[in-house]
């Protein structure tokens, strides 16, 4: 490892260890309404699922916001490191410090929506951790943000920044990808928030050559176990 590399290393890591449960329990509060990102995944999830009934891990859930937008027959699991409201289908837990588990659970859908931008150096482990927890025919859906967008904004709190390319090179160690395309296109760094821009992006589930790489705010990864 270069001299740079382990740096970075140590700062990531550094960043991941300040923003702890004091930060995220208050943070999480933000995200009690449910954002374009989210339905707009919540679709997805719905649309993969179909009429099965099936076990969903959220990972990172947050005020576990997703399980109001998903359909009666996926079963609803969260697990995050500040809940707000225990409850039998939620676990408090710190994924960077212990493995990725609900108990002995393994589950058809493992979805993680605004999380791997935190995870400092530990990117691969986790992926490891979420792979042994799919059911044979399981799906993980994933996002992570494009920041080679022309209006990147990098959050205080991001401790792994990496390109899509680095990053979807890491994901098909452990997982076959299905598709991948921007949940949004937006001139401005961040989810769009006019009606319009979102009404437009709802449905459009392709990736636009020449705009996409550029207005493609955050990419959604649908993959299946290798």
């Amino acid at each position: 490892m270069s001299d740079s590399a382990e740096a970075n290393g140590v700062v990531s890591e550094s960043i991941a260890n300040a923003y702890k449960r004091d930060f995220w329990i208050e943070e999480n509060k933000k995200h009690a309404a449910a954002h374009y990102r989210l339905r707009k995944t919540a679709r997805i999830i719905n649309a993969v699922a179909g009429d099965s009934e099936c076990d969903l891990l959220d990972v990172g859930c947050g005020p576990a916001t997703l399980m109001r937008c998903l359909r009666p027959n996926i079963h609803y699991y969260g697990i995050d490191l500040a809940i707000h409201d225990p409850a039998p289908n939620l676990i408090e837990a710190d994924i960077l410090e212990r493995p990725i588990r609900f108990g002995d659970r393994r589950f058809d859908i493992v979805v993680a929506q605004g999380l791997f931008e935190y995870v400092g150096t530990s990117q691969s482990r986790k992926f490891g951790e979420i792979a042994r927890l799919l059911n044979e025919r399981g799906k993980f859906v994933v996002t992570y943000t494009n920041f080679n967008h022309r209006d990147t904004h990098i959050f205080e709190a991001f401790s792994n920044v990496r390109s899509l390319g680095d990053f979807r090179q890491d994901l098909a160690r452990w997982f076959a990808i299905d598709r991948c395309f921007p949940i949004s296109h937006n001139w401005h760094g961040g989810q769009p928030t006019r009606k319009l821009v979102m009404a437009a992006n709802m449905n459009l589930n392709v990736n636009v050559p020449g705009i996409s790489p550029r207005l493609g705010v955050d990419y959604l990864f649908i993959c299946s176990r290798r």
